[in-house]
C-alpha cells in the first residue's frame, strides 16, 4: 500500500512539472504582436521610403513583399522577398521579457547565410504599433567578425497601422525604410528559402 501510494505521488508530481510555464508579456507588447498577426496568410508590396546610404541600392527597381506567412503564440514568421531573392525572413518571438527580431538569412540551398539571425530585443514598452529592436549582443559580436562594426549600433524598427506597415533601420549616418500598403493584400509569393510551403 505505501509503494502505492508513493507511486501515485511520483506520478502526480511528474504530471504538474510537465505543464509548461506560462507566456508572460505586457498589454503594448502583445498588442503589437498581434496586430501583425492579424494579417496573417497575407502578403503585401512595400516600396523604400528612405534610404541614404551612399551608392546604388540593391533595391532600386526590385518587387518587395513581406508575407505574413506563419503565426502562432510566440512567434511570427514573415518572409521578405527583394524581387526573386527570398533569402530574408523575419521573425518576432515573446521571449516572455519583451520582444526578439530576428533575420534569417538563408542561401538558396536554404542552408545558413553566414550573416544570419541577428536583430535585437525590445528594451522597453513601445506601443501597440510601434516598437524598435537594438542590437543584441549575438549580433554586435557577428558584425565585429564579419568587419562591420558600425552595424553594432543598430536598431530596427516596426510600425504598423491600419494602412501601412514599415520596416527601419537606423544608426549614426544611416537609415532605411520600407513601407508596405496594408489595403492591397497581394498574392502570397512562394516559400522563402529554406523554409516548406
Amino acid at each position: 500500500m505505501k509503494y502505492l501510494v508513493a507511486s501515485m505521488l511520483v506520478a502526480a508530481s511528474s504530471v504538474a512539472a510537465a505543464r509548461p510555464a506560462p507566456l508572460v508579456s505586457i498589454p503594448s507588447h502583445d498588442g503589437f504582436f498581434d496586430n501583425i498577426a492579424a494579417h496573417c496568410g497575407k502578403a503585401y508590396e512595400g516600396k523604400v521610403s528612405v534610404d541614404n546610404a551612399a551608392g546604388p541600392s540593391s533595391f532600386a527597381g526590385k518587387k518587395l513583399v513581406m508575407h505574413v506567412r506563419r503565426c502562432n503564440e510566440r512567434e511570427l514568421q514573415v518572409p521578405f522577398h527583394v524581387g526573386d531573392d527570398a533569402s530574408r525572413t523575419w521573425i518576432i518571438t515573446k521571449t516572455g521579457s519583451g520582444l526578439s527580431l530576428k533575420h534569417d538569412h538563408r542561401h538558396k540551398d536554404g542552408s545558413d547565410d553566414k550573416s544570419t539571425m541577428y536583430g535585437g530585443h525590445t528594451l522597453d514598452a513601445g506601443f501597440a504599433n510601434a516598437q524598435s529592436f537594438p542590437a543584441d549582443q549575438y549580433s554586435k559580436e557577428l558584425f565585429v567578425s564579419q568587419g562591420i562594426p558600425q552595424s553594432m549600433g543598430n536598431t530596427w524598427q516596426m510600425y504598423i497601422y491600419p494602412k501601412q506597415f514599415s520596416y527601419r533601420l537606423v544608426r549614426e549616418g544611416r537609415e532605411f525604410r520600407v513601407d508596405f500598403d496594408l489595403t492591397k493584400p497581394i498574392t502570397p509569393p512562394n516559400a522563402p528559402w529554406g523554409y516548406e510551403d
